[in-house]
């Protein structure tokens, strides 16, 4: 009789124990879903800040050409301006490339592991 009594109480284990595996796997999946969900989200919101900025950086770009171009009485200089200002940020962006990378990778790796 007694080994009749084992395997009944080693039943109920067995059971449990494939109850916490199917809520483990569960758990997992909703896991998975809301940090996936979380990161496109989080996508689609900079993308609309970055497109916003882009377009506020694009007409600021041409007022200030045609403020300068106003100033010199000659439109050509006032887009010409901007072109050389423009031309000189790139050439610090390139020389000051390695500083300026840092910081960005760190931010970019702390927001994906979050």
């Amino acid at each position: 009789m007694e080994p009749q009594k084992e395997k009944e109480q080693v039943r109920p284990i067995v059971e449990q124990v494939q109850e916490y595996v199917e809520t483990r796997v569960r758990l997992l999946k909703l896991e998975v879903i809301e940090r996936s969900t979380s990161i496109i989200a989080n996508i689609v919101v900079e993308l609309i800040v970055i497109i916003s900025l882009v377009l506020t950086f694009l007409f600021a770009s041409f007022t200030l050409a045609l403020f300068l171009g106003d100033v010199f009485h000659s439109n050509w200089k006032g887009f010409g301006s901007v072109a050389v200002l423009y031309l000189l940020f790139a050439v610090l962006l390139m020389v000051a490339k390695k500083p300026i990378e840092r910081p960005i990778v760190n931010i970019l790796v702390r927001k994906l592991f979050k």
